[in-house]
C-alpha cells in the first residue's frame, strides 16, 4: 500500500463528507431540482479540483471499484478508500441530523434516495447504471486518460455530469450514483427501502463504463509510460505488474 494512504485518506474523507453535508442538506432545507443538482454538482467539482492531485477525488465507492477493476489501484487501498467513504458518510448524515431539525430533516428522510412512483426497483436500477455509467465515463476521459485534463477540468466536468444526471434521474431514482451517498441517509434515517438500487446499480455502471473506456483507449498493444503523474493516484501498471496506486 502507497505509504501517503493517510494523506489520501484524508482527502477522501473531507470530499466525501461535503457531499453527503451539503448534497442531502440541500434536499432537506427544500431546495428545488434545480437547487439539488447545483448543490450536488458544485461541491463535487470544488472538491474534485482541490484534492485530485491528493487521491484522485474518487468520493465514491463506485468510483474506487472501478479503479480497482482495471488494476488501476492496489486492493488494499481500495479498501481503505471504501471504509473512509462509508464513514464519512454517515458522518455527514449525524452531523445533518444535529444542525437542522426534525421538521426539514423527516419528511425527506435526511435526504436518502427514493425510487419515484412513476417507475419499479428494476427500472431504478438500470437508471442509476446508466447515470454512473455516464460519470465514470467522464471521469477516466478527463482523470485516468494521459490525453484528458486532469489539472485543468476535470472537477468541472465531473460536476457538470453529476448536474445533469441528477436532472434527468432525481425524480426518478434521486440519482445518487453513489453507494456512500446513499448509505449515509439511509443508516442515520433509517430509510431503507429499495436500498439495494444504490448499491447494484451504481457498482454495475462504473465497472462497465471503467472496462470499456479501459479496453478501447487506454490499453494499447505496446507498454507505454504511466497515464498520469505520480501525485494523482492514477499511474498505470505495465502487462503483469501489481497497480501502483
Amino acid at each position: 500500500m502507497e505509504r501517503d494512504w493517510p494523506k489520501r485518506a484524508v482527502a477522501e474523507f473531507v470530499g466525501t463528507f461535503a457531499l453527503v453535508f451539503v448534497g442531502a442538506g440541500s434536499i432537506a432545507i427544500g431546495n428545488d431540482l434545480v437547487g439539488v443538482a447545483l448543490a450536488h454538482g458544485l461541491v463535487i467539482a470544488v472538491m474534485a479540483s482541490a484534492v485530485g492531485h491528493i487521491s484522485g477525488a474518487h468520493f465514491n465507492p463506485a468510483v474506487t471499484l472501478a479503479f480497482l477493476v482495471t488494476r488501476r489501484m492496489a486492493p488494499g487501498l481500495a479498501a481503505v478508500y471504501w471504509v473512509t467513504q462509508f464513514v464519512a458518510a454517515l458522518l455527514g448524515a449525524l452531523l445533518l441530523t444535529l444542525v437542522l431539525p426534525d421538521a426539514l430533516t423527516d419528511p425527506v428522510g435526511l435526504g436518502a434516495p427514493a425510487v419515484g412512483d412513476p417507475i419499479g426497483a428494476g427500472a431504478a436500477v438500470v437508471i442509476e447504471a446508466v447515470l454512473t455509467f455516464f460519470l465514470v465515463w467522464v471521469i477516466f476521459a478527463t482523470a485516468a486518460d494521459p490525453r484528458g485534463a486532469f489539472a485543468s477540468i476535470a472537477g468541472l466536468a465531473i460536476g457538470l455530469t453529476i448536474t445533469f444526471d441528477i436532472f434527468m434521474g432525481g425524480p426518478l431514482t434521486g440519482a445518487a450514483m453513489n453507494p456512500a451517498r446513499a448509505f449515509g441517509p439511509e443508516l442515520v434515517g433509517g430509510e431503507w427501502a429499495d436500498a439495494w438500487v444504490w448499491y447494484l446499480g451504481p457498482a454495475l455502471g462504473a465497472v462497465a463504463a471503467a472496462l470499456l473506456y479501459e479496453t478501447l483507449y487506454l490499453r494499447p498493444s505496446h507498454p507505454v509510460v504511466p497515464v498520469g503523474p505520480p501525485e494523482t493516484g492514477l499511474q498505470e501498471p505495465r502487462p503483469g505488474d501489481a497497480a501502483l496506486s
